[in-house]
């Protein structure tokens, strides 16, 4: 998971290995999938990896399994993150890499086959549609988005968050807006960013969709 604003070294603990999670206004905590980021694909990652055949961006690549793991099956992929230690990380696992907002401008707009928001960050921004409205300028008229949603019955959550770690216990990070998309939702979300769900599909308790333009 990645976010488009500025944030502290909170983050970058969990992109270390160590353990980290979202703290809500009220006081409740999501943990964050720290070693899912760290460590090689699991069961699922397939899902989002096997139907890039062509140039794949990986938006918010974290550490950088996915453009790793695309860059061993020779298909041309770029990891972006607005993290210099994301960005550190996902080089030295083999992966091409740069320190980018996926709002600001990016090489190969309209050109990538696919792109991929993996680990929950259809959250970045804090607007899922003004997100998949960018990947759409993004993406080729026959490519697709490839995302990681939350399970049925989520429909949509927005909440004021702050990364926090066990490291940094004493020192709060800065407030920003995240999103939750469920798969019931998808759907919605994608036809008021003018694509359409092509397929959703589930690996043990984590769900995915493909979109492609409408």
């Amino acid at each position: 998971m990645t976010v488009s604003v500025s944030r502290g070294n909170e983050f970058d603990t969990g992109l270390l290995g160590h353990r980290c999670w979202l703290e809500l206004a009220n006081g409740d905590r999501i943990e964050l999938a720290v070693e899912r980021w760290t460590e090689g694909c699991r069961e699922g990652d397939e899902l989002l990896l096997a139907p890039c055949g062509g140039p794949t961006l990986d938006i918010g690549c974290g550490p950088g399994r996915l453009a790793a793991a695309l860059t061993e099956r020779g298909v041309v992929s770029l990891g972006i993150d607005s993290s210099t230690t994301a960005v550190r990380l996902s080089r030295q696992r083999g992966a091409i890499a740069l320190r980018r907002d996926v709002f600001e401008r990016l090489p190969g707009e309209s050109r990538w086959q696919h792109a991929l928001l993996a680990d929950g960050n259809i959250g970045i921004g804090g607007d899922p549609v003004k997100l998949l409205r960018r990947v759409r300028e993004l993406i080729a008229s026959d490519g697709s988005a490839l995302v990681e949603l939350e399970p049925p019955g989520s429909g949509l959550r927005y909440e004021q968050v702050q990364v926090r770690s066990h490291l940094h216990d004493d020192s709060p990070g800065s407030w920003f807006t995240w999103a939750w998309v469920g798969v019931d939702a998808i759907a919605d979300i994608a036809e008021q960013a003018a694509l359409r769900v092509k397929w959703t599909a589930h690996r043990g308790h984590r769900w995915f969709a493909e979109l492609v333009h409408s």
